[in-house]
């Protein structure tokens, strides 16, 4: 028996069927990250600087010679940054500059939400800002007495800003930063 073209092509496309024949490929569903962390547990951070607070744990603090200090969160890929000025008749200039430093952010953020605190008996007085969206730090804050000491926070996350990703960490941190100015006191 003599194959012809359509027998061969009979022949090949039964052997292409018959090979090409499995299980069909699924895409699997995104799948979301869940990040937990542990309960924060606070020491009382005491430096050579003109304030102390309460520091979670967690964190790495180093402090330089300046009172500058980082919060470094190594688990979470974040460092907190707090600057210390004196105030020597410049409070207006240091919070035009503080709140300068927050809104140039806006470019990238969402919305920037304003949180003022005042704790008369410590004398501590201060702003809270919690920036939204893609931008480069999603906390920043200062707190001051208004006649001596200056304190200015920003946080800052070692990956591109991608607001979705780090809100867990952020959250964390947020709560950490908030638990800072609450017992933020001067010497």
């Amino acid at each position: 028996m003599k194959f012809t073209y359509l027998h061969r092509l009979l022949f090949f496309s039964f052997l292409f069927f018959l090979v090409s024949c499995g299980d069909e490929s699924i895409p699997k569903p995104n799948c979301q990250l869940s990040l937990e962390y542990p309960d924060a547990t606070y020491d009382r951070l005491a430096s050579k600087c003109n304030f102390e607070f309460d520091v979670n744990t967690l964190s790495k603090v180093s402090v330089k010679d300046d009172c500058a200090l980082e919060v470094n969160y190594p688990k979470m890929k974040a460092t907190l940054y707090l600057t210390y000025k004196p105030v020597n008749n410049n409070i207006e200039k240091l919070l035009r500059d503080a709140q300068k430093l927050t809104y140039e952010h806006v470019i990238k953020a969402d919305d920037i939400l304003e949180q003022p605190f005042i704790n008369a008996d410590n004398k501590v007085y201060g702003m809270f800002y919690e920036v939204g969206g893609n931008a480069a730090t999603n906390v920043q804050f200062y707190v001051t007495d208004s006649t001596k000491n200056f304190v200015t926070g920003s946080l800052y996350f070692y990956a591109k800003p991608n607001f979705d990703s780090i809100l867990p960490a952020a959250d964390y941190i947020k709560t950490d930063v908030r638990k800072i100015i609450e017992t933020m006191k001067w010497k």
